[in-house]
């Protein structure tokens, strides 16, 4: 890693001694003979909202996934949300952690035989106990959040792209995590869809919501994000905060990739 990495940073009105809310440190994960993180360090405090970027096949996404154990990595330590989730072992174990960090993907996963209504009710009901009353009541206000209120008895294949990936965000949020995660929400979606869903991700964002974005975005990753880590070929190149890392990165392999992602000139 870059010195970058030895930037501290603390948000106005944060206390400097706030243990990180997520916290990677040298984690090593391969499939086989590839070796896909090659000892990511990564932190992120409680009301960061923070942005991967980097190239395709870089480990953004793998990142995302060892933060919520889909991916289990060889070595390396990883506390989330107060849970040693390297010490994790039986996927009961994992349930707590989930109950915890929201997780919305590039593809919709939601349930298509369900409205969107009961997308939002079954999670909670049947994951945290919640009664179906309160889950309801829950739901709507959500489903306004996201600005979807009308379209509550709709299935999702009645949907465009951009609306059930709103709807999407909404059935996360319905599981009250204290972290949720974006995985390339707006690369599915036809161009004049990514607005809207990237509008309610910056509301989430200035409401407070911990975030970790990994997006193509370029522009609203540097107008939303508290920090930014650049990665390639399984490892942090560098991070900083937006207005550094995109006007003066230190490492060429980020004034490349920025150079091609935004259409600087060379």
């Amino acid at each position: 890693m870059s010195d970058s990495n030895m930037l501290s940073y603390s948000a106005a009105g944060r206390n400097d001694q706030q243990q990180p809310l997520v916290q990677l440190s040298d984690v090593h994960l391969s499939f086989g003979d590839i070796e896909v993180l090659k000892g990511i360090d990564f932190s992120v405090r409680q009301g960061q909202a923070i942005s991967i970027i980097g190239p395709s096949g870089s480990g953004k996404s793998t990142i995302l996934r060892t933060i919520t154990g889909l991916l289990r990595p060889q070595r390396g330590e990883l506390n989330v949300c107060g849970i040693p989730v390297h010490e994790l072992k039986a996927e009961t174990e994992f349930v707590d952690l989930r109950k915890r960090v929201g997780f919305v993907f590039q593809q919709y996963n939601l349930f298509p035989h369900l409205t969107v209504l009961d997308n939002l009710i079954l999670p909670p009901v049947k994951v945290m106990g919640m009664s179906r009353q309160e889950a309801a009541d829950r739901a709507f206000k959500l489903l306004r959040k996201v600005h979807m209120e009308h379209k509550e008895a709709a299935f999702p294949g009645e949907l465009s792209g951009g609306q059930q990936q709103r709807v999407a965000i909404a059935r996360a949020l319905a599981m009250r995590p204290e972290l949720i995660l974006f995985d390339e929400v707006t690369s599915a979606l036809d161009p004049e869809m990514v607005g809207e869903v990237l509008s309610v991700i910056r509301d989430l964002v200035e409401e407070g919501i911990t975030c970790i974005l990994v997006t193509h975005e370029m522009r609203f990753a540097e107008d939303v994000s508290d920090l930014i880590y650049f990665t390639e070929a399984g490892r942090i190149v560098e991070f900083g905060y937006p207005k550094q890392l995109f006007t003066q990165p230190r490492n060429e392999r980020t004034r490349a990739f920025l150079r091609r992602a935004t259409g600087q000139a060379a």
